[in-house]
Order: structure tokens, then sequence, then C-alpha cells
């Protein structure tokens, strides 16, 4: 895809929706005494979904972690749903897409490992982290430069508002 046809997608997203292990974190996960997953975010990722949500952008999660203490900080930054323990991503996409009329040309994805691809195909814009797998860079439209849980996702919500003249930035509390 070349530079005008990439900027004419920028232009057309009206929704985000993002995977969260290797996208929203690093991937990595570390066991506590009580055996609880830990998972370790990007303060910019939560202010660039902040923004997006607070200047009218739909985000949605459609994650297989099941992670309630996630949920709650992803709700917390204005996303609108939030989909745990998901298996088939391109399925629940489907059932989010009908239930919201949303139109997939208009839909940004970023995902970074295998389970991601289908939903990455079935959407306008298809992204993931500089460090996602190699099926995934293959078929993805945009490569961030930057690695999951590494500010990948405010970068890329940072150009499509940029591109629609709505990123604004202002001290919105996360």
């Amino acid at each position: 895809m070349n530079q005008t046809e990439f900027d004419k997608k920028l232009h057309e997203i009206k929704t985000f929706i993002f995977d969260m292990d290797g996208v929203l974190t690093d991937g990595k996960v570390l066991i506590a005494p009580d055996n609880k997953m830990l998972r370790q975010m990007n303060i910019k990722d939560g202010y660039g979904i902040k923004c997006a949500s607070m200047n009218g952008y739909e985000v949605i999660i459609i994650t297989g972690s099941t992670s309630i203490e996630s949920r709650e900080r992803f709700l917390s930054l204005g996303v609108k749903e939030v989909h745990l323990d998901t298996v088939n991503k391109l399925q629940k996409f489907k059932e989010i897409a009908n239930a919201h009329n949303l139109v997939p040309e208009k839909i940004l994805y970023m995902g970074d490992d295998v389970a991601d691809i289908q939903l990455m195909n079935a959407v306008g814009l298809g992204c993931c982290p500089k460090d996602a797998s190699q099926d995934v860079r293959e078929v993805s439209d945009y490569i961030s430069p930057l690695e999951g849980g590494k500010g990948c996702v405010r970068h890329i919500i940072e150009m499509v508002m940029r591109i629609q003249n709505t990123w604004k930035p202002t001290l919105y509390s996360q």
C-alpha cells in the first residue's frame, strides 16, 4: 500500500479495536505468589485511548486474556466494550459489528499473533507492533515502529487523530 492509500485509510477510521497481550502489554506475564498473573501496560497507550474515546472514537478490546483488572483499567479510559476470554476473535468482531452497525472499512485493528490474522483481514486497516509474529507482519497494512506495550497503541491512535485533525491533547486523567 502506498502512502496516499494509507493516508486515505487513516482518514476513514472511526473505531479502534485492540488485542491486549503483545499489543497493550509487552506480552510478558509475571506470576505472583498467589498465582495471579500480572501484566504491565504503558501509560502513553492509556493516554491515547483516553484521547480517542473523549473525541468520539469507539475503542474496543478483544482479547484471549481473562484479566478482570485489565477490564477495569480499560473501562476507566473510556473503552466501551472489553471482551475477555475470546477464543475466536473474528466471530466476536462480527457479533460486535452487527450489534453496533460498524462498517469494517472504518475500523482499525491492531494485533500481534496468529490468532489476530483473520480479524486483521476483516477490517479497513490491519496494524501490528514492531515485534509481532512474522505471519502477522506479513499481512499487516501498517507495522508500528514501536513494540507491543511500548507505545504502539498511542502511536497509531495519534496518527489517525492527527490526519483527521482531531488530535487536541489536553490533560485527561488516566
